[in-house]
């Protein structure tokens, strides 16, 4: 990978194993929308970027070098070598199919604190109405982003969140699941935190995270992959539980039996799996 700085824009070129489309589109994030040009416009860490994509070069629109160092080198991934990862998944028939249809995934590395409130609404809920919720969360008690002559909002803290009250975030018309973020909120404002979290190993870290109202086994599971680095973890939702029936078993399983296959099958790199998987047999039409 090159960068260049360019009338204040970043151009990366020679990116390898990088999908725009492909990313945002994999259940894995909220607030990333796409443009009539195609380049795609979100908040992350507090700042607000504009990304586009042409063959192997990459655009990150009025930004830093400073910023990409800081903040946007590790929220894609680029460290991670994710031809390695395919080529290793690739032993199996299916998970080749899947890495090349969804040849430019990459797990994103998330906020804790937002991913955990997110996952919580996106419980029996619709990615349009999650993004709209989150939205309207983040104009309500955000802070204001300025970013290329457009007002952006942060995610709240859980401070901010928690001061409002169940009765303060109604507005937000997140349902049942108004108490369960509040809920939250008051675990991230005593211990919970990225360092609490990475003493833990898996096992205990879900343990943890299973602590809050609202965060059953699925949502801790993503909570896990996007924002902790737990690339192990396998969420399974009705869906990947039909997906993996479909291709690996000859009738119906448990979500308990469909997780220790996971485990077995995939390991460490369970987590990747299952991104490619959902992608691929989503936009195919598999499973359902």
């Amino acid at each position: 990978m090159r960068i260049s700085e360019i009338n204040n824009n970043l151009v990366l070129t020679n990116i390898k194993d990088f999908n725009l489309d492909n990313i945002f589109d994999c259940g894995q994030c909220f607030r990333w929308n796409k443009q009539n040009d195609g380049a795609y416009i979100g908040v992350a860490n507090s700042h607000a970027l504009k990304i586009s994509q042409k063959n192997d070069t990459v655009t990150l629109y009025d930004t830093s070098i400073e910023d990409f160092n800081n903040i946007w080198f590790n929220y894609f991934d680029f460290k991670t070598n994710y031809q390695e990862i395919k080529e290793i998944l690739s032993n199996d028939s299916v998970l080749k199919s899947a890495t090349e249809f969804g040849d430019g995934i990459r797990i994103l590395n998330q906020d804790l604190w937002e991913c955990v409130v997110s996952f919580i609404i996106s419980a029996s809920n619709n990615i349009p109405r999650i993004k709209k919720i989150i939205n309207t969360l983040c104009e309500l008690c955000g802070d204001e982003i300025n970013y290329m002559g457009e007002t952006y909002y942060s995610f709240p803290t859980p401070e901010k969140i928690h001061s409002l009250g169940i009765s303060g975030i109604e507005p937000i018309k997140a349902g049942f699941r108004d108490k369960y973020i509040i809920s939250a909120a008051e675990f991230f404002m005593n211990d919970f935190n990225d360092a609490y979290f990475e003493l833990l190993d898996y096992k205990s870290a879900k343990k943890e995270l299973m602590r809050i109202n609202g965060i059953g086994n699925k949502v801790a599971d993503c909570i896990l992959l996007f924002a902790l680095s737990k690339r192990n973890s396998f969420p399974v939702d009705v869906w990947i539980k039909r997906v993996v029936e479909h291709f690996y078993f000859e009738e119906e399983q448990t979500i308990e039996i469909i997780q220790k296959f996971s485990q077995e099958k995939f390991g460490k790199l369970g987590g990747y799996a299952q991104q490619y998987l959902f992608y691929y047999a989503r936009e195919q039409k598999i499973g359902l």
